[in-house]
């Protein structure tokens, strides 16, 4: 508070008119954690003294039951990181550990006993299991990230609240941790894209406030978006589903060779030192365990099993993208879309590409159709 004494002669009591001084006021977006904040400013005045105004709508504060069970699912998604993260490395550890385990135990000519290591190997597939966790970690990361954004820059309500539980869970189901009763198929009769988020999510308005007309959107941009889905759909997530079923048999191949092999060099070596089928037994025996070891060294040393869990991965993510695009185009009212100048930029981020290259991609994909030989996504 400013204090200020003025000695004035005592004059006699009269009405003044004093002239309205022309103030012209510029709101000036002030970024805070707790969301927007407008500042009135006196853009004309020479005074020393910066008198400013913040004012907050009432609506804007977040409700403390809200922020509390955010808080919770945030903590929550926190140790499912840790958890994720551990058990990844314990079961890429596996991988090693039981790889050198069944070699030596194979070229050592304990065959039975390599043939039932290498059956459980290739069933649980230790390599695939740490790829599953590793992607587990980050994606719980990435929600950790939206949950903190939610309650910085927005206003949480109700409908975030499920809609973080909703995903919490949807990865849950995703990347079970316990390996009986839950474990993914290793071995699927259809190669399908992975699937971690809600399936037909309630949406709702995200839109920026005192932005653009029509929430940034326009027919420009719809087009451009629909183009890029079908960049998606045709080379992207084709091409992955393509490479993971290649892996898959070449997985299935080897999974059904390695025991096979061990179980040939277990039967020579039962009838090694026989009279009448010496030779021929030992040739086998040393024969099979040798080909079983190149074939577990390149099925669990190569993680076969992990690429196909990459590429499987790969493919969910595009499926993703086009899930997130389709439900925005779907949505008729413009204003309860994601704003649509932030939605273009997330899209570009996501395939590694600037806002120019996007477009030109959508171009080329209107001009060529089918014909495109471009992929959507510059970074995998």
């Amino acid at each position: 508070m400013i204090r200020a004494t003025i000695n004035m002669p005592k004059l006699q009591t009269t009405s003044l008119s004093l002239p309205k001084l022309p103030i012209r006021v510029m709101e000036e977006l002030d970024f805070r954690s707790s969301g927007y904040i407008v500042t009135q400013t006196d853009k004309h005045s020479n005074s020393p003294i910066n008198i400013n105004l913040p004012t907050r709508n009432d609506t804007n504060i977040s409700d403390p039951i809200v922020m509390a069970k955010l808080y919770a699912i945030m903590e929550a998604v926190a140790d499912r990181v840790e958890m994720h993260k551990n058990i990844g490395e314990q079961r890429n550890n596996w991988n090693s550990l039981l790889l050198t385990s069944v070699n030596t135990i194979t070229l050592t000519a304990a065959t039975m006993a390599a043939t039932g290591m290498m059956l459980i190997m290739n069933k649980i597939q230790p390599s695939q299991l740490a790829e599953e966790q590793r992607n587990a970690a980050r994606l719980f990361k990435q929600l950790h990230g939206q949950i903190q954004t939610t309650i910085q820059i927005g206003t949480p309500t109700m409908a975030d609240v499920k809609e973080f539980m909703d995903k919490v869970l949807a990865l849950d189901k995703a990347f079970p941790l316990p390996l009986l009763g839950a474990m993914l198929e290793k071995f699927p009769s259809a190669v399908e894209p992975a699937v971690w988020w809600p399936q037909h999510p309630q949406r709702q308005g995200k839109g920026l406030p005192g932005r653009t007309e029509k929430n940034g959107w326009n027919g420009e941009l719809e087009d451009e978006m629909r183009e890029i889905v079908r960049v998606l759909k045709r080379k992207d997530r084709a091409d992955y589903l393509r490479l993971g079923e290649k892996s898959l048999k070449i997985n299935k191949v080897l999974a059904i060779s390695g025991p096979l092999l061990t179980g040939l060099a277990a039967v020579g070596s039962v009838f090694v030192g026989s009279p009448s089928h010496g030779a021929w037994a030992t040739v086998l025996g040393c024969v099979a365990g040798a080909l079983a070891s190149v074939v577990n060294t390149f099925e669990h040393g190569g993680q076969v099993g992990m690429v196909f869990e990459m590429y499987r991965s790969n493919a969910g993510f595009f499926g993703l993208m086009e899930e997130s695009i389709e439900s925005n185009l779907k949505e008729g009212d413009v204003e309860r879309r994601e704003n649509g100048e932030l939605f273009e930029m997330k899209v570009a981020l996501q395939l590694g590409r600037s806002l120019s290259e996007l477009k030109d991609l959508a171009a080329a994909s209107s001009r060529k159709g089918n014909a495109i030989e471009e992929f959507a996504s510059k970074l995998f």
